[in-house]
């Protein structure tokens, strides 16, 4: 079954948020013990699901982040946020979700194949993606490596004040 790429509307803006939660859920039920709690809970101090719906509420009414709808046999099953930052000639995947029941069924795929072509349209010259080391993420840098992003050394330290 093909995948259509829409633009994002507001009336896709719950189904964005379930689809979140339900794929990004496993991630940080892994996250949290494989990491320091310290840290942790200061990132999430209310629960990682109430930081992350805020993040995603406020980025949906960003004008600076191009948004892109999944849809699969007519529902809604992922989305995509594309970035541009012209002073680097560079796009960035912001965020990135596909709804658990369709994962590793071409969605992620086809949301960074569109994505690399709408940051081409615009003028850049090459895309980044970040995200987690963590076990919980190890899906999201497989999906990366697919379709041939390499990872770039990058280390992030965290002191307790």
């Amino acid at each position: 079954m093909a995948v259509d790429i829409l633009p994002y509307t507001p009336s896709d803006e719950a189904e964005i948020l379930r689809i979140t939660q339900r794929a990004w859920s496993p991630v940080f039920k892994k996250l949290e013990p494989a990491v320091d709690g310290f840290v942790y809970g200061n990132f999430y101090p209310n629960g990682w699901w109430v930081r992350q719906k805020g993040d995603i509420e406020t980025m949906l009414a960003d004008a600076g982040t191009d948004i892109f709808i999944a849809m699969k046999g007519g529902r809604r099953v992922g989305f995509v946020g594309t970035r541009l930052h012209p002073e680097d000639h560079m796009g960035e995947i912001y965020i990135l979700a596909v709804d658990p029941d369709v994962q590793r069924q071409g969605v992620s795929t086809a949301l960074m194949e569109h994505a690399f072509a709408a940051i081409a349209a615009a003028g850049m010259k090459m895309v980044m993606v970040e995200t987690g080391g963590d076990p919980g993420h190890a899906p999201s840098r497989a999906a990366y490596e697919s379709v041939g992003f390499k990872p770039w050394p990058v280390a992030r330290y965290f002191k307790p004040l």
